[in-house]
C-alpha cells in the first residue's frame, strides 16, 4: 500500500497564502487555505488503497476552520513538520513516513492544488508502481507531486532551491543524479496568487475552494 502524504501549514491568518493579499484580507486568505486543504483531504480520503498521512506545520487550534479540519483528520496519521527550511522539512517528512510505515512507497502533495481528484491521485500511485520516482510539474516551474519508491531518497531535496521557476527542473535533475528512474505526471496549476486562485476555482467549481473564492469576490464588490 502507498502512503499519500499531504504537507501543509495550519491555515492561520497572516501565516498562509499571504500572496493572495490583496485582494484578500489575511483572514480570507486563511479561509481559502483551509478550503484548499479540506478539498485536498477529501481527494485523498476518496483515493482507494492508500494510507493517508499529514505532515503539519503549526497548530490547528489557531487555524480558520480548525475544528472542521481536526474532525476531517480523525482517521489520519498526523506528523509534525521539522526542519530548517522547506527542502529540509520535505525531506524530513518523507523520512518520518519511512520510519512510521516501513517499505511503503510515498506520493507527496501539498495543499495548493485543491482541484486534485481521486482519479488523478490514483493514477500517480499506479505510475509510481513502475518507477523509482514520479514528479508532477506545476505551471509556475515548481512541482505539485513527488512520489518515491524509497522515501528516504527525498534527502536529495536538500540540494534543490525551492519556490523558484527552476525548482521542477532542478528536482528532476537531482533525482536523475541519484540514479533514480523518474517518470512525469501531468502538470497542474497551483495556487500562489489571486489569478491562480480564480483559474483553479474554475477548474473545480463544486469544491470548497471555489466557494470560498466566490465569497471573496462578493466581499470585494461590497467593499467597492
Amino acid at each position: 500500500m502507498t502512503v499519500l502524504l499531504v504537507v501543509a501549514k495550519a491555515p492561520v491568518p497572516g501565516m498562509v497564502k499571504t500572496r493572495l493579499c490583496p485582494p484578500a484580507t489575511p483572514r480570507q486568505a486563511a479561509r481559502l487555505a483551509a478550503a484548499a486543504l479540506r478539498d485536498t483531504l477529501d481527494a485523498v480520503r476518496d483515493t482507494p488503497g492508500v494510507t493517508p498521512v499529514l505532515a503539519l506545520s503549526g497548530n490547528l487550534a489557531d487555524a480558520e476552520d480548525g475544528a472542521e479540519l481536526t474532525a476531517a483528520l480523525a482517521t489520519w496519521s498526523v506528523l509534525p513538520q521539522r526542519g530548517t527550511d522547506l527542502a529540509d522539512r520535505l525531506a524530513h517528512a518523507h523520512l518520518d513516513v519511512a520510519e512510521a510505515f516501513p517499505d511503503r512507497r510515498v506520493v507527496q502533495i501539498g495543499m495548493d492544488t485543491p482541484q486534485l481528484t481521486p482519479t488523478r491521485l490514483a493514477a500517480a500511485v499506479r505510475r509510481l508502481a513502475n518507477a523509482d520516482a514520479v514528479l508532477g510539474p506545476a505551471d509556475d516551474g515548481g512541482w505539485w507531486a513527488l512520489g518515491l519508491r524509497d522515501p528516504r531518497q527525498a534527502a536529495v531535496l536538500r540540494g534543490v532551491p525551492m519556490s523558484t521557476p527552476e525548482t521542477g527542473r532542478s528536482t528532476w535533475s537531482a533525482l536523475a543524479g541519484r540514479g533514480l528512474r523518474a517518470v512525469p505526471l501531468p502538470p497542474l496549476r497551483d495556487v500562489d496568487d489571486w489569478s491562480d486562485a480564480r483559474v483553479v476555482a474554475a477548474a473545480a467549481p463544486d469544491g470548497r475552494f471555489a466557494r470560498q473564492v466566490a465569497a471573496v469576490r462578493r466581499a470585494l464588490v461590497v467593499r467597492a
